[in-house]
């Protein structure tokens, strides 16, 4: 696994648990060579995963549509930053250069992103692993809705399997690694 995408928010959120996992996974990533995929801004979970990750000398790659970032937003401290001319652009390119994704805590934006690449894995436009990272419960409800489509046979049990979960962010990127290593390619 060389690179990782990881969806999260671009505030803080209420809980400072949000920060404490949007920093251990950075420094995780790091400390196993493993890239950063994001957003590219310096502000909330987005700002301090990338500052997790830059700190302990790792890779972090934003991608960002310039039509709607301000330069004041940008994380200066990037090791690559890739302008793109849509959110549909920079979804492509964040899943080309990714391996696996993952959500940490977020809004609106970061339920889209996952859900989104959770379909494309369920079309068959890529094989890699989804994960999200439930911090001390905060994805809970979103879980439950999930169980609740399949139980309303909206969602198969095989498509619901896209996506690990685990509250503790070193046990998610080892499952998402696992998935990664029982594929068949």
């Amino acid at each position: 696994m060389k690179r990782v995408c990881i969806f999260c928010g671009s505030n803080t959120g209420a809980n400072p648990a949000y920060i404490k996992a949007a920093q251990e996974i950075g420094r995780t990533l790091a400390q196993r060579s493993i890239g950063l995929v994001y957003g590219g801004v310096g502000t909330g979970l987005m700002g301090a995963l990338a500052d997790a990750v830059i700190d302990s000398g790792g890779e972090a790659i934003g991608v960002i549509p310039s039509s709607i970032i301000k330069e004041d937003e940008i994380h200066k401290a990037l090791t690559e930053l890739r302008l793109v001319n849509s959110m549909h652009e920079r979804k492509a390119v964040m899943a080309d250069i990714s391996d696996a994704f993952v959500a940490l805590p977020g809004g609106f934006g970061t339920f889209e992103e996952i859900c989104e690449i959770i379909t494309w894995s369920q079309l068959g436009l890529h094989d890699k692993p989804c994960g999200l990272v439930n911090v001390e419960g905060y994805y809970d409800y979103l879980l439950k809705f999930f169980d609740n489509a399949v139980k309303e046979r909206f969602i198969s049990k095989k498509d619901r399997s896209l996506l690990v979960v685990d509250s503790d962010v070193v046990n998610l990127l080892d499952l998402v690694y696992k998935c990664i290593d029982t594929r068949v390619d």
